[in-house]
């Protein structure tokens, strides 16, 4: 399966034009999971709240709210300082490595284990590669099992060219990890983290 994703409503770097003038057909997929209160977060971090200070149904002239959550919520890019203390912030991300084709393979993995290069469906054919697993079905719920990708695999992905790893799920490593071996093959292999 073969999409694209477009963060810019007015350049298309598919096109090299701007979107009015550009006639090729995209194949546009969001792929965000929807945002409330309800979604889940990993244990100790900050929920999405929504604070209302003026409202029009209360006679206010307008509706104003304040957003307060992680940043780690519903699908994001990590930027590598979230990882490395001497890593890129995300406002220094090269944000052409989100636009364009990408791959989506489907996995076969049991819940809590890390997915190996066996566990994949197809074979990853782009540089930009969004992994199916499955294991994190209900964002409002948080079960901490979820399918992480295991550093071979990762390795494996650098290897053949792949500069953009996409899961499903809250993170690239197990949930219960804290040396973050995925996290770190993605930096060694100079590939970008979507979580989500």
């Amino acid at each position: 399966n073969s999409s694209s994703v477009l963060f810019s409503p007015l350049y298309s770097p598919i096109c090299g034009r701007f979107a009015p003038s550009c006639r090729r057909s995209l194949n546009l997929i969001d792929i965000s999971p929807l945002l409330s209160s309800n979604t889940a977060v990993f244990p100790g971090d900050t929920p999405l709240q929504r604070e209302v200070l003026m409202d029009l149904h209360e006679g206010n002239h307008l509706t104003l709210s304040t957003l307060r959550s992680t940043v780690h919520l519903g699908s994001h890019l990590d930027a590598p300082s979230h990882y490395d203390p001497d890593g890129m912030t995300i406002e220094q991300a090269d944000l052409s490595l989100c636009i364009g084709e990408c791959q989506v393979i489907e996995t076969s993995c049991e819940p809590g284990t890390e997915i190996g290069v066996d566990d994949l469906q197809s074979k990853p054919e782009s540089s930009r590669i969004l992994l199916k697993t499955g294991s994190h079905p209900d964002p409002d719920h948080w079960a901490g099992d979820f399918c992480g990708v295991s550093p071979a695999l990762i390795d494996e992905l650098s290897a053949k060219g792949v500069r953009l790893l996409g899961v499903d799920t809250p993170s690239v490593d197990l949930a219960d990890s804290k040396d973050l071996q995925s996290h770190a093959a993605c930096r060694r292999g100079s590939i970008w983290i979507l979580e989500g």
